[in-house]
C-alpha cells in the first residue's frame, strides 16, 4: 500500500520539518500537500531566523518512526545534514532526492520512508513530480526486504531501541 493510500484511508498525516535554508522550499511544499488534501504536521522552523537543522529534522523523524506520522519531509540547503540526523533514528529509511526516478527507486528498493529536499539546489519543476513519486510508490518486498531488515538489524553490541530518538 502507498503512502498516498495510507494517508486516505488512515488520516494519516506526513511529518515535514526544515531549518532557516530549507523554509522556503518546506512553505511550497506544505501549500503543495494542502492542495491534494494531504494532512501534514509541520515539526518547523517557522521562520528564516537561523537555526539549527537537528532539533527539527529529528523531531519530525520521531514523528515517523513512533508511527504519528506515515512518512517525512525534511529541507535544509543541501538535504544532506537532514538526512543524516532523520538516519540516526531508528527505523528511519531517509533518502535525498533531487528527482522522480530515485525518489520511486527508493521506495522500490529500500522502502525509505522520509524524503530529504535541498532548499538551496531543488529545481521547482521536479518538486511536485519528485513528491508525487515518493508518495505513490509501492515497496517492491522480495529481495529488498532483505535488504531492508539488514538495514533495520541492531549494530554488534547494540540492543534494538537504543539509537537516537
Amino acid at each position: 500500500m502507498t503512502f498516498a493510500s495510507r494517508i486516505k484511508e488512515t488520516s494519516g498525516k506526513i511529518a515535514v520539518g526544515s531549518d532557516h535554508a530549507g523554509f522556503d522550499l518546506k512553505e511550497k511544499i506544505k501549500k503543495l500537500l494542502t492542495g491534494k488534501s494531504i494532512d501534514f504536521i509541520d515539526f518547523g522552523t517557522f521562520s528564516l531566523d537561523s537555526c539549527d537543522y537537528p532539533d527539527y529534522a529529528r523531531k519530525a523523524a520521531n514523528a515517523v518512526a513512533s508511527g504519528e506520522a506515515i512518512c517525512g519531509i525534511l529541507c535544509c540547503g543541501s538535504g544532506v545534514g537532514i538526512s543524516i540526523v532523520a538516519n540516526k533514528v531508528r527505523g528511519i529509511r531517509a533518502a535525498l532526492l533531487h528527482e522522480p526516478e530515485t525518489a520511486a527507486l527508493c521506495r522500490q528498493h529500500n522502502d525509505a520512508n522520509m524524503l530529504c529536499m535541498a532548499g538551496r539546489t531543488m529545481d521547482e519543476a521536479l518538486l511536485e513530480p519528485t513528491i508525487e513519486a515518493f508518495l505513490i510508490t509501492e515497496f517492491e518486498g522480495g529481495r529488498h526486504a532483505r535488504r531492508v531488515d539488514k538495514i533495520e538489524e541492531p549494530r554488534k553490541g547494540e540492543q534494538a531501541g537504543n539509537w537516537s530518538k
